[in-house]
């Protein structure tokens, strides 16, 4: 039996969105992995203190150590843990997250290379990022695509008569949740029936600032914060067009679950959603910060529902293969 040690935020239980931490660690666990988890925390300096701690205290037993690696802050909780793992001869593999992770090997070369360059291997979860450090001679990428249980999503044809959006993300200023608002705003001024539900917790102010966006427009937009997947899940047979608004992104896996449900996905195309969405074929993808974009693009939609039917039957097929059933072999073949 390997022993894996996973480090990353487990902050599920603190309100804030599952990760991979959460989702990946159990999903290898069912698999006769023995996994230990950390951290934990919320206080960030106790988090990163609990994960080097935990480095310590299983480094004669762990076989491999996983390391969610983002661009924001948590990419020194990644520095610092990749250094201790070399000091004690441990394998480590950082789990490549975040479209904005390669503007990190731009910025900060020398500390990309001391975590990148030694490590076991690094697991991106799109073609996007593994493509993106190859180009800056990463030779040790492999690509192990974020997985879903697919029978947990059932598959449900979507109506267009009334547009009805659902967003679900947690609430940062990267994922750009205001731009949902402005849809819904200029959507009501072309006088088109539409709603718009967001779900997701509170990151980093992004929610109240949201809120607020929406009481300055006049719109009655649904807030649900944080909902666990289940039940976000029985929300969504409500809705009936899933937008993506962000301005960084890799591999999404809340929009390999709207296309798993049968929503057509608008989405901005950035980051590595070109490698997930091919535009008119299983989904749409739009410019950035371009609220009358995504109107336009669901205005068509919307008059075209065999086109909402052949985008979605595609979407559905093409996330199949993102089932745990299939990424495992990946995961097995790579730790065995």
């Amino acid at each position: 039996m390997k022993r894996i040690l996973y480090i990353g935020n487990k902050l599920s239980h603190k309100g804030k969105t599952a990760t991979t931490i959460d989702t990946l660690g159990k999903l290898l666990e069912t698999e006769g992995y023995a996994v230990n988890t950390a951290s934990s925390k919320k206080n960030k300096l106790l988090r990163l203190l609990d994960m080097l701690f935990a480095l310590i205290k299983y480094s004669k037993v762990a076989d491999y150590v996983l390391i969610d690696t983002y661009s924001t802050q948590n990419f020194y909780y990644a520095y610092l843990c990749a250094c201790l793992c070399r000091m004690l001869k441990l394998k480590y593999i950082p789990i490549l997250h975040g479209g904005n992770l390669p503007n990190r090997l731009r910025q900060n070369p020398r500390l990309s290379r001391s975590i990148f360059e030694r490590a076991y291997m690094n697991v991106a979860p799109s073609e996007y990022t593994k493509s993106k450090f190859e180009a800056f001679g990463y030779k040790n990428a492999i690509c192990i695509a974020n997985a879903i249980e697919i029978e947990n999503y059932p598959f449900q044809r979507k109506e267009l008569n009334m547009l009805k959006m659902l967003w679900v993300r947690s609430f940062s200023e990267l994922y750009n949740p205001n731009l949902a608002i402005k849809v819904l705003y200029e959507l009501k001024q072309r006088n088109i029936k539409s709603s718009l539900c967001m779900v997701g917790p509170e990151n980093d102010g992004a929610l109240a600032k949201a809120k607020e966006y929406a009481r300055s427009l006049n719109l009655d937009v649904t807030f649900t914060g944080k909902l666990p997947k289940a039940e976000w899940i029985d929300l969504s047979v409500n809705y009936n067009v899933f937008i993506n608004t962000t301005n960084f992104d890799n591999m999404p896996v809340s929009v390999i679950e709207a296309m798993a449900l049968g929503f057509p996905v608008v989405s901005t195309n950035v980051g590595g959603m070109p490698f997930l969405i091919e535009t008119n074929k299983d989904g749409i993808l739009i410019e950035p910060n371009n609220p009358d974009a995504f109107v336009d693009a669901m205005i068509d939609l919307q008059k075209k529902p065999e086109k909402v039917r052949d985008l979605t039957e595609k979407a559905r097929k093409k996330v199949e293969m993102y089932d745990w059933s299939l990424v495992k072999l990946k995961w097995h073949t790579f730790l065995k």
